[in-house]
């Protein structure tokens, strides 16, 4: 059925429409605009046989007389087929790489439908991103959801798009991963260095890649993450495939949702914010996870930049609320020129102690971990005293911790933005820096295991 006309135009993207039979929430609409250009939009409100549309790419062209709304009776959907693998979308899900369109097996509904908490699994084994300290102190977990908290300025993207290439499910995992990158409202330098990165590293093979550009459709970046975990569901739970999504950037996604919210007259909460952002946010996080009786998985890692670095922001702090951890990029970390700039006392990965370990990584994983948070805690202390007293009048001991602090940043944390360790060079690097302390100094590892991995080194060694 069509509609002639509009009862109401608000703001840049919402339309009324009245004496509408039977819409419904979610629902597509084709709207014609002078007989001839099609815009889509969808049903946001309903009260009664009024309606309120959101028009993706803007109501900039609509007038009350010069249009005709079609309601499709159907919520968004993309097409799918294990054919994504290697293309590149809009954040709708159109193609945008030129190689035509997809050969759908399936139409799925991007908003998903909610795992029943009784058919879940919990996420044991990890996936490997190559990067020291994120695999050896903040282990993510398949079926996990870790954000990375980043700051602007800092290298979040550089940190996303290695992890991409680098990423797997260890030696010997064979070829049952794939990545779904989603990046929101990011520049047309951005969305081209990430492009270049997987086409150079060969890693755009095992991609599916949705962008959304900043001078794209606010709506449309609403959209996006929903159309990519819709991607990562189906390659995971009907194709039995291990998928990373990764999300950036999340606080790009809850300004969308301000604005439209603000757009709709809805009254703000914190900070301009919708009241219902954590709802929200927790529809796109809960859809990581492991359902039982498959073999597949859907593990995520959203990128948040906090604004003024600020982590008691809305954003990263009702993110903390549904996540299991998060990694924390640390401006004074980034100053020291180290890369990734990860401050790892505040980060954490809440389900690392499950995935780790003999059976998994290897058995000193956990004490090793544990040893390095501890010593390093310590190196702050010391750091905080030297500047008050001098560090020459530091004792023996405390200079020891100040260069483990130092040789844990340079060696440990910073890497390259090309480098790939596996899990047993990262533990093996560990040890080594571990064996700048006095054995005694070691009280958070077993004593077997100092007799087997311990070995007592100077600064010179490095």
């Amino acid at each position: 059925m069509e509609y002639i006309g509009l009862t109401e135009i608000r703001g840049g993207s919402l339309i009324v429409l009245e004496g509408v039979i039977s819409p419904s929430y979610e629902e597509v609409v084709s709207i014609r605009v002078d007989g001839y250009k099609e815009k889509l939009g969808r049903v946001v409100q309903i009260f009664g046989d009024k309606v309120i549309i959101q028009v993706f790419e803007g109501a900039g062209e609509l007038t009350p007389h010069n249009t005709v709304t079609r309601f499709t009776g159907r919520p968004m959907e993309i097409k799918l087929s294990e054919e994504i693998l290697g293309r590149v979308f809009d954040g709708l899900g159109r193609p945008i790489d030129g190689m035509g369109d997809v050969f759908a097996e399936c139409r799925r509904d991007i908003n998903g439908k909610a795992i029943n908490p009784v058919s879940r699994v919990y996420p044991r084994n990890f996936i490997q991103t190559g990067i020291s300290a994120i695999d050896g102190l903040a282990t993510l977990i398949r079926g996990q959801k870790l954000p990375i908290f980043s700051g602007d300025g800092l290298p979040h993207d550089q940190l996303a798009a290695q992890i991409v290439r680098q990423a797997s499910l260890g030696l010997g995992s064979g070829d049952n991963f794939a990545v779904v990158f989603a990046a929101m409202g990011v520049k047309y330098d951005a969305a081209d260095y990430f492009r270049r990165s997987f086409e150079d590293s060969g890693a755009i093979e095992r991609v599916v890649m949705f962008l959304n550009l900043a001078n794209d459709p606010v709506v449309e970046r609403v959209i996006t993450p929903r159309a990519a975990l819709t991607a990562a569901e189906y390659l995971a739970y009907e194709k039995g495939m291990h998928i990373l999504v990764i999300l950036t950037d999340m606080t790009s996604y809850a300004e969308a949702l301000r604005e439209i919210s603000s757009s709709r007259g809805e009254i703000p909460s914190r900070k301009g914010y919708p009241g219902y952002l954590y709802s929200e946010l927790a529809s796109l996080f809960e859809r990581a996870g492991i359902v039982r009786n498959g073999t597949g998985s859907v593990t995520q890692i959203p990128i948040l930049t906090m604004p003024n670095d600020d982590i008691t922001h809305p954003v990263p702090d009702l993110t903390g609320y549904i996540t299991e951890g998060q990694i924390v990029l640390e401006r004074g970390v980034h100053q020291k020129s180290v890369y990734p700039p990860i401050n790892i006392l505040p980060s954490l990965s809440r389900l690392m102690k499950d995935g780790i370990g003999e059976g998994y990584t290897r058995k000193d994983h956990p004490d090793l971990a544990n040893q390095i948070f501890s010593s390093y805690a310590r190196v702050n202390d010391v750091r905080a005293l030297a500047s008050v007293i001098g560090e020459d009048e530091l004792s023996d001991l405390d200079r020891r911790y100040i260069e483990f602090g130092s040789m844990l940043e340079t060696r440990f944390i910073n890497q390259s933005r090309y480098e790939n360790r596996n899990m047993a060079e990262t533990i093996q690097l560990g040890w080594e820096i571990l064996g700048l302390l006095p054995r005694s100094e070691l009280d958070r590892v077993k004593t077997e295991l100092l007799d087997e991995y311990y070995k007592p080194r100077a600064i010179n060694d490095f």
